[in-house]
């Protein structure tokens, strides 16, 4: 009969209080069930593991030899079983999350989707605001995690940040616009045009450092905070647009009705990732989450 991990603990209990009598007071049960358990061991080992005499017990060299195993599997045994635990609490608990606007759209329900499904007992609480507002909620403690735009991160030093997906720019205009007829399009060519311009996150910054070095600035139609208003516009001829290729989607409203290309140049890229605060343990809910958020986005 193989032994059990109840005579185990019997056996590492007697060697380090040297008697039945301590071993039975530590683990508040008979001394009777700690000899029979010792003697049930030997037997099946085939070994003596105390040599007894009238001053208790005394380990014997195999006996020492064994108490090593003994623990190691004791301490397999509790390791494996704290994993469970783990699991199991994360099961349940809470998570506050920040989002930036675009990525909300554009990112987050990918995320989200993976996150529910695996996680469904957690009780998710989502604020959406600038990045400026959640490096502050994520360095005061009021959020756990935040899906943003990782290149406007300023404060380094009190954030771990984690890039997960990097989207460059893309000249968006409508079907039929002269410029559709190339696969390359210089950044020098918008010179003059109208340009839609979006005014989420770091996009107005970006599109203004690109344009500032031509001789001739493109003239912004307009300014909104909405992409599919800037799908429209787009659509419709009331000009070009400089986005990020996470935000293009050919099946949406007026979608089939714009072109996009590739702009050539030292352009700047939008990276989208996630930040926690630098130095605090991430909750079990919300190290889930990071998880999620890297299978989802490192899938698309």
């Amino acid at each position: 009969m193989a032994f059990t991990l109840r005579q185990l603990q019997f056996f590492v209990a007697v060697a380090e209080t040297g008697s039945v009598t301590g071993a039975a007071r530590s683990l508040s049960i008979s001394q009777s069930s700690v000899t029979e358990a010792i003697r049930a061991l030997e037997d099946d080992l085939g070994v003596g593991l105390f040599d007894r005499h009238g001053r208790g017990l005394e380990i014997t060299q195999k006996g020492q030899a064994f108490l090593r195993h003994a623990r190691q599997i004791l301490t397999d045994v509790s390791t494996a079983r704290s994993a469970f635990r783990d699991e199991a609490e994360a099961a349940t608990g809470r998570l506050s999350l920040g989002v930036t606007s675009l990525v909300a759209g554009y990112v987050l329900s990918d995320i989200l989707s993976r996150y529910r499904r695996a996680w469904p007992g957690i009780e998710l609480s989502v604020i959406e605001d600038s990045t400026e507002y959640l490096q502050h909620l994520l360095i005061g403690g009021e959020l756990d995690v935040a899906v943003l735009v990782t290149s406007s991160v300023k404060d380094r030093m009190a954030l771990h940040v984690e890039t997960l997906q990097v989207s460059p720019y893309r000249l968006w205009m409508p079907l039929g616009h002269p410029l559709a007829d190339q696969e390359t399009i210089a950044l020098e060519e918008l010179a003059g045009q109208p340009l839609i311009q979006l005014m989420v996150d770091e996009i107005e910054e970006s599109t203004r450092k690109m344009t500032n070095s031509l001789p001739v600035k493109p003239k912004v139609a307009f300014r909104t905070r909405s992409v599919e208003a800037v799908r429209s516009l787009v659509a419709t001829g009331a000009g070009l647009a400089l986005l990020p290729s996470l935000v293009y989607r050919p099946w949406s409203l007026e979608g089939d009705r714009i072109a996009t290309r590739d702009v050539s140049g030292d352009l700047p890229s939008v990276q989208v990732g996630l930040a926690w605060r630098r130095g605090a343990p991430l909750s079990q809910p919300a190290r889930n989450f990071v998880r999620s958020a890297q299978g989802a986005i490192s899938s698309r």
